[in-house]
């Protein structure tokens, strides 16, 4: 009898990205359906996602800046928002920012001593805010779903065509020494694409006004590509690739979140200052 083929060896790279790919194209596509289901559902439900999110946001900000799994200062950064986005989602924004206002001097109070105690507090501000904001915006009656919609559009449209053109034309890099993979090309392909989204987004949808939604997405676009290099910073800093593998395939909420997080702030100043009454409207439609 004779002896079997020798098996052939595969190639285990090329297969291991192949799996990492398929899992983290299916796990966004879960994540994204999820959130555009609840996001659709009512601002209540859709407040109830954002306080969930942001709480694993605060368990991961503890994890890389404090380290450890969890103290009495995780417990009330989760804590904060969650009730900043209870009283956002009952019509109560200008109380949330003061709850959090609260909570980001009281954890800071608590760390201090501490070697990051100035960061613990800056991190209450940063999974309380945008829920505040996007949350606000959610809730106006005529255009909530749409605003929030445009917003996460731009941060998903800037990343995925940042990293496209990044990889496709490669050149100078953007900042190597807090992202090494980012380029100027991907930054400035990034933010025309999300203008290319802005000018659509009327003719898809039926609201909005193309030339002002085209300047708002090139500025969003900015803002999501900065908030992006400021979570990368902060865990090179603290010598972390991901912070925290809670999303199979994307590391955690904070890996996936950081564009939305300044986007979406920033998308809810903009409202503001146009019109305070209809923030939906404002964002869409300009002065």
């Amino acid at each position: 009898m004779a002896d079997p083929l020798p098996e052939v060896p595969q190639p285990s790279g090329a297969t291991l990205i192949s799996r990492e790919l398929q899992l983290r194209i299916a796990s966004g596509v879960v994540v994204g359906a999820i959130a555009f289901a609840v996001l659709y559902w009512g601002s209540g439900p859709f407040a109830i996602l954002l306080g969930a999110i942001a709480a694993a946001m605060s368990w991961e900000w503890g994890r890389i800046v404090r380290g450890g799994d969890a103290d009495i200062i995780t417990a009330l950064h989760i804590g904060t928002a969650v009730v900043a986005a209870g009283l956002a989602a009952f019509g109560m924004a200008g109380l949330a920012i003061a709850a959090v206002a609260i909570g980001a001097i009281t954890a800071s109070a608590l760390a201090v001593g501490q070697l990051h105690a100035t960061l613990t507090g800056a991190g209450v501000l940063y999974t309380g805010l945008p829920v505040i904001a996007l949350e606000w915006l959610r809730s106006d009656d005529s255009f909530g779903l749409l605003a929030v919609l445009f917003v996460l559009i731009v941060v998903v449209v800037t990343d995925t065509a940042a990293y496209a053109a990044g990889r496709t034309l490669g050149g100078p890099k953007l900042w190597p020494a807090v992202s090494p993979n980012k380029t100027w090309a991907g930054l400035v392909g990034g933010v025309s694409a999300a203008a290319v989204a802005g000018v659509l987004f009327p003719y898809i949808t039926g609201s909005g006004a193309s030339a002002w939604l085209a300047a708002l997405g090139l500025l969003l676009g900015l803002v999501a590509q900065a908030g992006d290099l400021a979570e990368s910073a902060l865990k090179r800093h603290f010598g972390r690739k991901d912070a925290s593998d809670l999303i199979p395939g994307h590391g955690g909420f904070m890996d996936r979140m950081d564009g939305i997080v300044t986007a979406s702030v920033a998308a809810a100043l903009i409202a503001l200052a146009v019109e305070a009454y209809q923030p939906a409207r404002a964002l869409l439609y300009g002065g």
